[in-house]
């Protein structure tokens, strides 16, 4: 079983950035796709972004793109969210999200039903 917890979340005015860091125990996530979704209050969980097992397929939800970038370290068994031009509407709860059901795979993974393990997410507020 993998757990997975979320860091790095805050208040920070538009325009800003944030670093969100999403550490793995339990098990290695180095075989597995890995997600970033989040969640404002009173709206559905919504796709952020996804990474490839190597970290060489990256895919963004339109409204981030441009600003947003995943990267991850198999070595440290983290994946990150690096958020730039931060705006008021990316105010929600970030959680990140593990793919464990397809190994090595360079596919990318948008629907949180693809993912598996689920962490419990770091709230994040931008303020105008």
């Amino acid at each position: 079983q993998v757990q997975l917890v979320e860091s790095g979340g805050g208040l920070v005015q538009a325009g800003g950035s944030l670093r969100l860091s999403c550490a793995a125990s339990g098990r290695s996530i180095s075989r597995y796709a890995m997600g970033w979704f989040r969640q404002a209050p009173g709206k559905e969980r919504e796709f952020v972004a996804t990474i490839s097992w190597s970290g060489g397929v990256t895919y963004y939800a339109g409204s981030v793109k441009g600003r947003f970038t995943i990267s991850r370290d198999n070595a440290k068994n983290t994946v990150y969210l690096q958020m730039n031009s931060l705006k008021p509407e990316d105010t929600a709860v970030y959680h990140c999200a593990g793919n464990g059901r397809t190994y090595y795979s360079d596919s990318y993974y948008y629907r949180a039903q693809d993912y598996d393990y689920w962490g419990q997410g770091t709230q994040v507020t931008v303020s105008s």
